[in-house]
């Protein structure tokens, strides 16, 4: 599977988070557009089909994470 450089994935995700605080209400708005586009080039790049976990995926191949990383996970 290709995997987006791993200096496109904190511009995505940090995009993403900016843009989800942005509470768009309205369906056609610029905000929500804008959203979309960075949820399908998040999934893209990680090879998902859903954002959630094209932002897990994504948190483990940023620089600094380890391979056993389980931070995203809930604790037990």
């Amino acid at each position: 599977m290709l995997m987006a450089h791993p200096a496109v994935l904190p511009g995505l995700v940090d995009r993403y988070w900016a843009l989800s605080v942005l509470d768009a209400a309205d369906d056609a708005s610029p905000v929500r557009q804008e959203l979309r586009y960075v949820e399908q080039a998040l999934c893209v790049a990680t090879g998902t089909a859903d954002v959630h976990a094209a932002l897990i995926a994504a948190r483990h191949h940023l620089p600094g994470t380890g391979a056993l990383d389980d931070s995203v996970l809930a604790p037990r």
